[in-house]
């Protein structure tokens, strides 16, 4: 009961946040949010037994929640519901206040699950200060017609800023033929692409890379040249690691060298003249590129021993529940170039 009580006293000043953060959010227009610089990709796929009556995700690749889960790392905040408001608006908060300017929600198409929290995920961003993009995910049967419709639909969310994964596995010529319909209303399409040209050529207005892996920090450079030739916007993916072997089996591993790989790929995004970063990701705990603050407890529910941030940028323990946060503020500062580019850091 103790616990109980403090659970409530510590959530009755979040609720007067949120309400006025809320109340903000409805009366001003959307014009009044700053330029977006740094963008983080959110999964709003989670599910638990309490909320939704399953585990969702957290389960996948044959693992057996709450004490085996479908990641390397395991969740500071436990195995949450994305269904949960309160969840939804502490972990918009966390983007806020690491500099991250937009929410990149992944979007499943029509009727899915992530389509269903949509609403209220845009709601919770908007009370935080944010913009909300939607990651067009490649669902079953998308096509570039598929796509139109699904625009103008999310259009009527207020939605406006698109990152299309994966397009060129749809012929560039469709995507050209519709460019004006998916252009409609003043909306921007940034292809997931290293091909420029292609990008270009099918009207989109940008490039990201998502791929921390495949696209390394080297990369960046080329690629942000080739896409302002072609007069494209250029918003490289950089990210903390990769580690998807208990989520997917994956056997390839990026490791975050105590937040060494994640200062990297900021400073090659900074030097190519990046538009904007996207970051890859805020919560993707399956691909283990999550920034989400982490359990510092190797076994939180026994057996696995999961990672933890310990070590990153010399904080251990509960210091370092928050680590990557807090140097995701410290990196949108300096694109934004309100704080001095420091060339050397423990990290490195």
């Amino acid at each position: 009961m103790i616990g109980l009580a403090h659970a409530a006293s510590r959530r009755r000043p979040f609720m007067r946040r949120l309400i006025t953060t809320l109340v903000l959010a409805l009366v001003l227009p959307a014009s009044a949010h700053a330029a977006v610089r740094v963008s983080a990709f959110y999964y709003p796929w989670y599910g638990n037994l309490a909320r939704d009556g399953a585990f969702q995700h957290w389960g996948q690749h044959g693992h057996a929640p709450p004490t085996d889960i479908a990641a390397a790392y395991y969740p500071l905040r436990g195995l949450y519901s994305s269904s949960d408001w309160l969840v939804t608006s502490e972990q918009m908060q966390d983007m806020r206040e690491a500099g991250i300017d937009e929410a990149a929600v992944s979007w499943w198409g029509q009727g899915s699950p992530e389509d269903t929290r949509l609403p209220e995920v845009i709601a919770a961003a908007h009370a935080a200060g944010l913009s909300v993009a939607v990651h067009m995910e490649p669902y079953a049967g998308r096509t570039v017609e598929s796509t139109v419709a699904d625009v103008a639909y999310l259009r009527s969310l207020g939605v406006r800023m698109f990152y299309v994964y994966r397009p060129l596995d749809l012929p560039v010529a469709d995507w050209a033929a519709a460019k004006a319909a998916l252009h409609e209303g003043g909306s921007t399409l940034f292809a997931q692409t290293a091909l420029a040209g292609a990008a270009a050529a099918g009207g989109f207005d940008g490039v990201y890379t998502y791929d921390i892996v495949v696209y390394g920090g080297v990369k960046f450079a080329r690629l942000c040249a080739q896409a302002h030739a072609v007069k494209l916007k250029c918003a490289p993916s950089v990210g903390p690691g990769y580690n998807a072997r208990r989520g997917s089996g994956d056997p390839v591993v990026k490791p975050r060298r105590n937040g060494a790989t994640y200062d990297s790929m900021w400073r090659m995004a900074i030097a190519a003249k990046a538009d904007r970063v996207t970051i890859t990701s805020y919560n993707e705990w399956h691909e283990g590129t999550q920034i989400e603050p982490a359990s510092p407890n190797r076994h939180p529910r026994g057996g696995y021993r999961y990672l933890t941030y310990d070590g990153a940028w010399g904080l251990h323990g509960v210091g370092a529940e928050r680590a990557y946060l807090t140097r995701t503020r410290y990196w949108s500062d300096v694109f934004r170039n309100t704080s001095p580019l420091q060339l050397k850091t423990r990290a490195s």
